[in-house]
This record gives structure tokens, sequence and C-alpha cells, in this order.
């Protein structure tokens, strides 16, 4: 009986609110191996009970913060962190104890943008010499945080993280995050001898305004409808909307798809007229100049006697951007989505010795097109992959036909559920989180997927950044990557957006506090995700180690200031001319275009005097403009004594509609 009475009181004590323990909740971002920002008041947030007491205890100074949750339960403190130092503990109470182990203090950056930020060492990426670089990468006072990705219509407290919270740099850890954050941490690091933590918040193929808020795009008229929408539209009847729209679309396609109506799945189709192409290509290059839309190709080949009855792999690398694939007109896979790998199953019952033709429907809705990938990750191979067993080589010529031109049809709807490119939704489920963690500043490397409305970044970019400084309170530097040369060189001048683009990002250096890696030269014509990462990474830590960190170094290569007309020449003066301007390799200036009032351009004569260039052409007698590196991928070399190579520029103002 007594024992009875014990218990009811003891439960009793325990629903008084004066006696509630609930666990004090962390977001996401507070774990064991996290880097805290050097030399500032550094905020620490999240639940508690209701008007509880929080005490944080850092062991740095075996100082305690005592604090209350407000009647929401959430609490907020700011600890004051010591130089670069560690490893030290955070323990975090409202009567249990939660504790963070092997905390750093050191110097943080949040790490943004697009695929090229996304690019991790490994898998889809497989940056150069990756291999290597991994099995290098034993870095303990390097920290990784990566962001997963999420979508939000309403500014989120809460975000996911891949692998449960920051984690140790080490050749296990690294594979799969961004390759641009960790080269910029890890020369960081080398140089300043200091912790650095890096926060990866990147997503492949995003637009500018889906990663800024809705308080800074309602300053653009051009956003205010897609706001307002955001704002009083639900998910649900979005997709809907959506759905409808996108299946309407799609009916169309399909209905003007020749190869479906003709059956071009068939392996016994009379394919003589087709053309061929060599695969593995971005089709762009391989005679559909500027096509979107959908290309059946064929292949046939010939399966040994050993093979039949058996299940084959058919692996066809990476497409831009959708396929369906058949096996002697069996459909074996489809895949939604570009620069993902694809590894179709081939059914044994389908498997029989002699000819077979494999047929590949590719869909795509813009920019680049084709079967991609390495050319040894386009084979045909037993399941059991044992060593030494025979493949078949699925490189090399297959034919193919144009069925659908997109051109002639409307934009394909976007879709809405999940769908990152909205305006705001990255900031809300990506960025917001974020705030107000401690951080010294931010890397980007973002504008492909803004390509098309280069105009517009002009205000859109720097009012992204200047949003993120509003949003953490504090002019933090912001260093980005200018794009990297792509597609096929041009062999005349020519307009380009992807130049319009580099353009906007370089004016965007008109903003305080901010800094351009330029890698006009280290891209790859085929390649929109190019793999030289390390320089990237390098580019821009020069940037942050000259201008945040105050080292006496060059950190950029040569930048238009202005220019004079000389009678029939033009001589353009740089800024960041250290060490002299130079030609990167060979013994001639590339590069350089020069037009008259009639607004046509012709390729230059260009000479280096002092840290000035003399451009002319005989062809124009009377110049009024000069253009360097204006393409998708300019064939240029100017660079100063860094061997930093010169952004691309134009002392014109001409829009393409503007030309004669």
């Amino acid at each position: 009986m007594n024992r009875f009475k014990l218990m009811i009181a003891a439960l009793c004590l325990a629903i008084l609110p004066g006696w509630v323990h609930a666990k004090v909740e962390l977001p996401a971002i507070f774990t064991d191996n996290m880097v805290l920002q050097q030399q500032t008041e550094a905020p620490v947030w999240g639940k508690a009970a209701v008007n509880k007491e929080v005490k944080i205890t850092t062991s740095w100074d075996n100082q305690t913060y005592r604090v209350m949750a407000g009647p929401d339960g959430k609490w907020s403190a700011k600890l004051k962190t010591p130089v670069a130092g560690g490893p030290y503990q955070i323990t975090i109470s409202d009567g249990k104890d939660i504790k963070l182990n092997n905390v750093l203090i050191g110097e943080v950056w949040v790490c943004s943008g697009q695929s090229n930020m996304e690019m991790p060492l490994a898998g889809w990426g497989k940056i150069d010499r990756y291999e290597q670089e991994i099995a290098a990468a034993n870095y303990p006072q390097i920290r990784l945080l990566h962001v997963e990705k999420a979508t939000s219509t309403q500014p989120s407290e809460a975000v996911k993280i891949a692998g449960g919270g920051w984690q140790v740099c080490s050749p296990a850890n690294i594979p799969d995050f961004s390759s641009v954050a960790y080269f910029f941490g890890r020369e960081l690091h080398k140089s300043l001898n200091v912790p650095i933590g890096l926060i990866n918040t990147s997503w492949g193929g995003t637009i500018a305004e889906a990663w800024t808020s809705e308080e800074s795009l309602e300053n653009m008229p051009y956003f205010n409808e897609a706001v307002q929408k955001m704002r009083t539209v639900s998910e649900t009847e979005l997709q809907a909307t959506y759905q409808k729209k996108i299946d309407e679309w799609n009916q169309q396609v399909e209905s003007a798809d020749g190869g479906i109506a003709g059956n071009w799945k068939n392996p016994g189709l009379d394919d003589k007229d087709w053309k061929t192409m060599q695969i593995p290509v971005l089709w762009e290059d391989a005679g559909l100049k500027d096509f979107d839309g959908i290309v059946w190709f064929r292949k046939t080949v010939h399966i040994a006697s050993d093979w039949s009855g058996k299940e084959l792999e058919f692996s066809i690398g990476t497409v831009d951007d959708n396929d369906i694939t058949y096996f002697n007109g069996v459909e074996i896979g489809r895949t939604n989505g570009y620069g993902l790998t694809r590894n179709y199953k081939v059914p044994a019952r389908l498997v029989k010795p002699g000819k077979a033709v494999i047929t590949v429907r590719v869909t795509d809705t813009g920019g680049g097109g084709g079967i991609l990938g390495e050319k040894n990750s386009l084979k045909i191979s037993g399941t059991n992959n044992k060593v030494g067993e025979k493949t078949i080589d699925m490189t090399g010529e297959w034919k193919y036909n144009a069925a659908v031109d997109l051109s002639k049809f409307s934009r394909a709807p976007q879709s809405q559920m999940g769908n990152p490119n909205r305006p705001t939704v990255l900031f809300n489920a990506m960025i917001k989180p974020l705030v107000p963690y401690a951080i010294q500043g931010a890397i980007w490397y973002q504008g492909e997927s803004n390509a098309d409305r280069p105009y517009q970044y002009r205000e859109l970019f720097p009012l992204m950044i200047r949003d993120w400084r509003t949003q953490w309170n504090r002019d933090f530097p912001f260093y980005f990557v200018q794009l990297a040369n792509f597609m096929a060189e041009d062999k005349e001048p020519a307009e380009s957006q992807w130049a319009e683009l580099r353009e906007a990002q370089l004016q965007t250096l008109h903003l305080g506090n901010t800094g351009m890696a330029v890698t006009i030269d280290i891209g790859d014509a085929k390649d929109i995700h190019p793999k030289n990462k390390q320089d990237v990474g390098l580019r821009l830590a020069l940037a942050a180690k000259a201008n945040t960190y105050g080292q006496k170094i060059v950190y950029s290569g040569p930048v238009y200031d202005s220019y004079r007309i000389e009678g029939n020449q033009i001589r353009i003066f740089f800024k960041h001319t250290e060490g002299g301007l130079k030609i990167k390799d060979g013994t001639q200036l590339k590069g350089f275009a020069i037009a008259g009032s009639d607004h046509k351009f012709y390729w230059a004569q260009a000479t280096i005097e002092r840290n000035e260039v003399v451009v002319s052409a005989p062809q124009v007698k009377f110049p009024v403009a000069v253009r360097y590196a204006w393409g998708n991928n300019p064939v240029c070399n100017l660079c100063n004594g860094a061997d930093l190579p010169a952004s691309p520029f134009r002392t014109d103002d001409w829009r393409q509609q503007d030309k004669n």
C-alpha cells in the first residue's frame, strides 16, 4: 500500500509544470564536430519547456550562460568565442544535459549555388584525380556540414543534414561533399592554419530567385506575381494545376512524336535514312546545334550464344535530360533528370543470340542534350561483373533521328510540388534555417540556370547577396565564380547569353565586399560540369585570403577598366595587372574582337604595350567598340603575372536587339 502511494505521489510531481524536464531540442546544425566562428558572439538556439531555464556551459572559458525559454519554448544565447582552437565541449542543460563534443573554433563559410557547387569529388562528379584527392583528404580540422535538398513555400526553422550532422574531413566523409567547397576550405586551412567549417547548401539546376527571400524579391516587379502566388496558393493546389498543364503538354508532344507513331523502337525498322552520331557527345556539337526536343537513337549489337538466356546490364552513362530505353523493342528502363547514371537490367527472357537493337528515346527541354558520360560508362555486360568478363562497348557510331522540335511548342510547365525552381523556396528551406549561425562569409557558384535572363541577373544577383547579408545582419564577404567556358567554340564573333551573364557577374563586383573567381580558361566544351574544381576552389580562396584575411597576394586576373580610341585602334586599360600583362600560351593574343559604328565585329589584332592592350583590325577603320572572350566558349589567353586569367568584357552596351 505504501509503495502504491509513493508511485502516485511521484506521478503527480512529474506532471506539475515546475517539474517538467523536457529535454532541450537543438536545430540539426548543432552537433558534435561542429565549428563555431572565432572571436565573435556565436548564436546558439533551440527549444525547451515553456519558461524553463536553460544553461549553456563552454569549456574554452568555463563560462555558463543562463537563458529562459519563452512562451513558445524558444530560447537563444550568444557565446563569446576565443581565437581559433579546440577541441572543446559545450554543455546545454535544462536539468538534463546535452553535450556537444569535439567542437572547434575557427572560420565558417556557407557554400551555395547550383550543380557546379554541388558537384561532389566522387559519385556523379568524378573530378580530376578524384581518387587521389579522396585518399589525401585527411584534414581533421576541416569540418563538413551537408544540408539536404528541400523546398518550402514559407520560411522554415527546421533543416535536414546529411549524415546526421557535422563530419570530420576524411577519405570516408569527403567523396559526396562539394568539391569546390572542399578545395576552397583546404586552401584556407593550409594558409591560415586554423579550423575551417564548410556548410554546403546547394542544388543543381536551380535559379537565383529560388535562393532569395520574398521580402527582397518584392523589390523586383518581375517577381511580384510569383511571390503573391506563393503566399496565397497551397502546395496541393499548385500541384493539381501543374499536373493538368503537364498532362496536356505531354499529350501535345507525344502526338507530334513520329517515333511513336512510326514505331521506331521496332528492331526491324528500316533506318537506312537516319543520320549518324558519335556517342557520347552533346548533340549540339554533333549536328543538332541549338536543338531542344526529342531524338531517337539506335545501335545494333551482336549477342554471343553464351549470353543467351542470361540477364544483362545496359549502362548508358548519363543523359541530358530524360530517356526511355528499349532492348529489341521492349522497354527496359526510363529516367528523368540530367546527370543521372543509367544502369538498366535486360531480362534473361529477352536475351537471345544474334542481332539486338538498342533504342534510346532522349528528351531534352533546354540547354545541352544527348547521351553523355565517360566512354567506359556505355556498355552491355553480364550482371555478375566478374573480373575479365566480356562487355560490349556501346560508344562510337549510333544512328539518330530527330522527332520533335520543342521550339515549335510552348515551354514545358514546371512542376510545383518540390520543384526547386520557384521563387523563395530554397531560401526558405536551405538558407533561412541556418540564420543566424555565425559565419565568416559565403562562396557561390551559380548562373547557368539564369543565363536566359542575363540582364535581369544584373539586379537579381546583387539583390540576393544583400538579402543574405540582411538576414545575417552583417555585411559579410561574398565570393563567387564567373561562368566557365562551355559549348562549341565560335568560329566568328557572335552574340552570347552566357557572355552577357558573365558580364552581369562582373558588374556585381560594384557591390562592396565581393570578389570573383574567373574560370574562362578551365571549362569544358562538352561538359557543363568541368572536372577541374581544384583551381576553382583555389581562386575563390585567393580572393578570401587577400580581402578577408589581409594577405598581400595577387588574387584576381586583369579586369577591364576603361578604353581610349586612338585613330584606327582602341587602347584598353586594366586593373589587377600585377606582374604585367601576359599571353598565357603562345605568342599571339587571342579572343579580342573590334567593331565600328555598324556594330559588326571582326577578330582583331591585339598587342600588349606596358599594362595596356592595343586592338585593331584592317576591316575596321573607325572603331568604336572592343570585346574580349565574348562567347559561350571563347578562345582567349590574356592573363597577369600570376597566371590568373582576364575576365571577359566588352566596351559597348549593345543589346542583341540593338544590332543593325
